[in-house]
């Protein structure tokens, strides 16, 4: 699939899931102390339901973005610093497919047209484009701007 959907079921290229994943992660880079953070703490400050962020997680964990401890003192910490995150690997870890038409998808099938698409130039350089934009910001990055008056993506 090349764009999300969100909540109201709106085509977007970056869905719901994509941007909540970049606010938790935003969120566990603000809040890091060495310990697990608990995903109660972070869906109240994010007002994301929790049952969300409960899907979210298992794909970040997936992708070593993030470990988790279940219990008491439990949570999720980052592995990594905030400035080895790109927001184009979150982004990819939540599932979000960077690419603006479908036959650029990852595992797409080849498609029968490519030879002969003279629309097909233009994508492949818009999506290099998006992807390299994407690639360029950091989690640490997103930390040090400022917050746009509150506006929550």
């Amino acid at each position: 699939m090349c764009h999300g959907t969100d909540e109201k079921g709106d085509r977007r290229m970056i869905s719901t899931r994509g941007r909540y994943a970049l606010r938790v992660m935003i969120d566990l880079a603000e809040h890091r102390n060495g310990s697990y953070i608990p995903m109660k703490d972070v869906a109240r400050r994010q007002e994301i339901s929790l049952k969300y962020i409960e899907r979210i997680m298992p794909l970040l964990t997936k992708e070593k973005f993030v470990e988790g401890q279940h219990g008491k003192g439990g949570g999720y910490k980052l592995c990594r610093e905030p400035e080895d995150y790109s927001v184009g690997d979150i982004l990819r870890a939540a599932g979000e497919d960077l690419a603006p038409v479908s036959c650029l998808s990852c595992n797409a099938p080849v498609c029968s047209r490519a030879a002969e698409c003279r629309t097909l130039p233009m994508w492949k350089k818009f999506c290099e484009i998006t992807n390299s934009y994407f690639d360029g910001i950091t989690l640490a990055d997103l930390m040090n701007t400022d917050s746009c008056n509150d506006y929550v993506i």
